[in-house]
């Protein structure tokens, strides 16, 4: 992505910013949302209820170290019940960050039976792939916009020893 970690990792560590990424929002536009706990961060708690695409579930940040690094525990209720560990690793790139999101967790009975007729890795890789695709479109954009507001703020700013605009610098008197 063409930007820098920390803008990346603010998008991930703040549910509230998932609205504008997150694969499973134009899934269920009138999915209901309750954010709990803390703001961002460690102890920041989302949990959600929509349609059958998205199902219900919460998510709550267990670990989560500027700009790097994002552990969230991830729990379906409905279509089925199941625990994941997700996680997210931004690496600083020449070109931005290297953004890694991956899912670990147990299958159940459920996951195996349909893992026979589903390759969920494939299902929920596309998933993660469209997000990513998302958010790397949100962090870029975001990023052109701060380039451009701090040299908008640069051009605007007096140079340090020159006179406040409209007056003439003081003129040099010299004894008689």
């Amino acid at each position: 992505m063409a930007a820098p970690a920390s803008l990346v990792f603010a998008n991930i560590d703040d549910f509230r910013a998932w609205a504008a990424w997150s694969p499973w929002e134009r899934l269920d536009p009138d999915m209901k949302k309750d954010y709990t706990g803390a703001p961002r961060g460690v102890g920041a708690a989302y949990a959600w209820s929509g349609n059958d695409q998205v199902g219900v579930g919460n998510m709550r940040i267990l670990e989560s170290r500027a700009p790097e690094h994002v552990q969230i525990q991830l729990e379906f209720e409905k279509p089925w019940k199941a625990t994941n560990l997700t996680t997210f690793s931004i690496k600083p790139d020449p070109g931005g960050s290297q953004v890694v999101w991956g899912m670990d967790g147990e299958s159940n009975f459920m996951f195996k039976a349909v893992g026979l007729f589903m390759d969920m890795d494939a299902t929920v890789g596309k998933d993660f792939e469209r997000g990513l695709s998302t958010l790397r479109g949100l962090a870029e954009t975001l990023a052109v916009r701060e380039t451009q507001l701090a040299e908008q703020a640069a051009t605007r700013a007096p140079a340090q020893d020159a006179p406040p605009s409209g007056t003439q610098p003081a003129a040099a008197v010299e004894p008689h």
